[in-house]
């Protein structure tokens, strides 16, 4: 009975289940071909609207917007590949278009290279296209089933699949479906998080959450083997070969990409961890709402920062919070957290960042730098909560 009371309301969200799939070669030409095309109707649309814009920039009725549709009397090879993959290549167009008038700062939309070894498409499930079957997956206009490693169930009904294939050559399917899941109930427990470089994270119950470190980690392997990779471009230069025609440069290549991705898997399993444990804990999150763009341009903490990787990290905390019924509050970046005493509210002005620990003049109280500013963020988030909760008069 306790336990029924506990347990919270279950809503339909969505998510996405990741998995690695293996196809014959057969398959990977079809994979293959339908991100060429995918790629190639994305280009000409986006290439028809720059022309479109130029010719009727002064009269915004008469521009155009073509469809993929319109494209396959002129290159009849995309009749063979998912018009659903066309379709959504149009879709990303759109929403590219309308988060650059959004946010200028986002860029306007770019062409699509052939050479960039990271390729995708999306398609959609429409009446079973693409589901499980036992050990393999079904995907549209693939007549063959294509093997998969399902390490764990999938839950809910699956919307749309995309297919990407990595810079090593590795191929996977993420699913996203609709499922049903159950709010995680209330812990009565609030944390604010101070974001740093040295320790990733302090907590204002005094927790600091240390840096791994991840390209200290691998700095030397991928040094040395990117060596290796320059080398082996210069012989190919030297004997002026094409590099795609260099199968030791290749083979090279495909080993710094692996380190790259091991990299990134260590990053996100370690981000994963530890923002599911912050979301299983408590129940509002209070963390700053850094500029995080603006601060990569600082050459001498860029690499640092993009270690870190802040910003994935507070895009866990964001959807495991709406998934689990939590709260996830943004404080404004102006705000003096690292000024302010946390005991009597006393701002005491800028601290230079060599400066880890200050005594309060007014209260007298003695302040981990950190700590301190962690605990401000708490109380000026829960502010916020509650003036949202307030009814307006």
């Amino acid at each position: 009975m306790m336990k029924n009371q506990m347990m919270q309301v279950e809503k339909m969200q969505p998510k996405a289940y990741k998995y690695r799939i293996y196809p014959t070669e057969e398959q990977k030409v079809f994979i293959n071909k339908t991100f060429g095309c995918v790629r190639l109707v994305y280009n000409i649309m986006l290439n028809d609207r720059i022309q479109s814009y130029e010719e009727h920039k002064d009269d915004s009725k008469n521009l155009t917007y073509p469809t993929p549709a319109k494209y396959k009397q002129n290159f009849v090879f995309l009749k063979e590949v998912d018009s659903l993959a066309l379709a959504n290549a149009q879709l990303n167009l759109d929403k590219a278009y309308k988060n650059f008038f959004r946010d200028k700062s986002v860029g306007f939309p770019k062409f699509k290279s052939k050479k960039n070894p990271v390729q995708s498409y999306t398609t959609n499930n429409q009446n079973g296209t693409v589901d499980i079957v036992g050990k393999y997956i079904k995907i549209p206009k693939l007549k063959s089933l294509i093997k998969i490693k399902l390490h764990r169930e999938i839950k809910g009904i699956i919307k749309s699949a995309t297919i990407s294939r990595t810079a090593s050559g590795k191929y996977y399917i993420s699913l996203l479906c609709e499922t049903e899941i159950t709010q995680l109930p209330k812990t009565h427990s609030n944390i604010g998080i101070d974001l740093g470089i040295k320790e990733m994270m302090v907590l204002s119950n005094g927790e600091k959450i240390v840096n791994p470190k991840l390209i200290k980690k691998f700095e030397r392997k991928l040094a040395r083997e990117q060596r290796k990779l320059s080398r082996k471009r210069e012989v190919a230069k030297k004997e002026q070969r094409e590099l795609k025609e260099c199968k030791n440069y290749q083979k090279q290549k495909i080993k710094v990409a692996k380190i790259y991705e091991k990299m990134t898997n260590s990053r996100n399993d370690s981000l994963n961890k530890l923002s599911t444990e912050i979301i299983k804990n408590h129940d509002i999150i209070c963390i700053e709402n850094l500029n995080i763009k603006g601060l990569l341009q600082n050459h001498k903490l860029a690499r640092s920062i993009a270690d870190v990787s802040w910003s994935k990290l507070i895009q866990k905390l964001e959807y495991k919070a709406k998934w689990y019924g939590k709260e996830v509050i943004k404080i404004d970046r102006w705000y003096p957290s690292s000024q302010r005493c946390s005991v009597c509210g006393e701002n005491t002005g800028k601290k230079d960042l060599s400066i880890r620990a200050w005594t309060c003049p007014s209260c007298h109280t003695t302040h981990d730098r950190d700590i301190n500013a962690a605990k401000n963020i708490l109380a000026e988030g829960l502010r916020i909560s509650q003036s949202r909760k307030r009814p307006s008069a």
